[in-house]
């Protein structure tokens, strides 16, 4: 299948089982796994598809829908999210015949990403964070940062002004938002289920807390790393990667200026060709 002409039926597959996994496939050579996201109306194919072809091109690219998002069933969360999604990475991989992966995580997708280079470094390849959740120790700036605030309220009340009020939080060139995103979020966001889903994802971080947060394990990590952050990003602002950042052994900072906490959209040309080098390099 010619990148070029990546569409959704076209790449979509999914992994059998008591709970089953939807994802997006293509390309060909090293595994690269990308996970998306936590805001709401988010999917694997919603957060990355601009990006699936470029790096199709390069990799044997799946796009995963996390547990409980997009086509994905959710499990039990008997434990903080994060961790039972990335039992759940390793069991799509398993399902593909993957040995290795590069993983590539976004937001809630970079914390799942982290704690599966913590739970099984004989299975990852090279590990991408971008903006990642748990990493962030926000130790400048208010407890919760004006990308939560925004969340919460549309979580508690979702409508499209709370949508635009949240996505807003999400960029700094607000030219990269237009109203069809908005109307696609906010119905994938209204679906059946989807509400209640988020709501129990995001409850299990408090219900299963952590005794030790996950920027002060990151030190445990030995994958070559590669860490990318917004300047602007409001949802998790870019002081709060140095702390962890900072004990890992083996990682990389870039900041892109002039960008929120979608680096993949509003740095799009610029992220993808930093990452594809980061991953080809010997």
């Amino acid at each position: 299948m010619s990148t070029a002409t990546l569409d959704f039926e076209a790449t979509s597959r999914y992994l059998d089982g008591e709970h089953r996994l939807h994802y997006h496939e293509a390309g060909e050579g090293p595994a690269l796994v990308l996970l998306h996201g936590s805001g709401p109306g988010v999917s694997g194919w919603s957060n990355f598809r601009g990006n699936f072809p470029v790096f199709a091109g390069q990799f044997r690219t799946v796009v995963m829908d996390m547990p409980g998002f997009g086509k994905s069933d959710r499990p039990p969360l008997d434990r903080a999210y994060p961790r039972v999604a990335a039992d759940h990475v390793l069991r799509l991989l398993d399902g593909l015949g993957i040995e290795k992966a590069h993983l590539l995580g976004n937001s809630m997708g970079g914390y799942v990403a982290f704690e599966f280079a913590l739970a099984h470094p004989d299975r990852l390849d090279r590990l991408v964070g971008m903006g990642p959740g748990g990493l962030a120790a926000n130790i400048l700036g208010p407890e919760q940062s004006e990308g939560a605030r925004r969340l919460g309220d549309f979580m508690m009340a979702p409508s499209k002004a709370t949508m635009e009020a949240w996505v807003d939080t999400m960029v700094a060139n607000k030219a990269v938002v237009d109203d069809d995103l908005i109307e696609e979020r906010l119905a994938n966001a209204l679906a059946p289920g989807a509400l209640d889903s988020a709501i129990a994802i995001f409850s299990s971080l408090g219900q299963h807390p952590e005794p030790v947060p996950l920027y002060a394990r990151v030190k445990g990590i030995k994958a070559p790393t590669l860490i990318t952050w917004g300047r602007d990003d409001r949802m998790l602002p870019v002081e709060g990667a140095l702390f962890g950042f900072r004990q890992m052994p083996n990682a990389e900072l870039h900041i892109f200026s002039k960008c929120g906490h979608w680096a993949q959209v509003e740095r799009k040309a610029d992220f993808e060709r930093l990452v594809i080098d980061f991953l080809t390099r010997g």
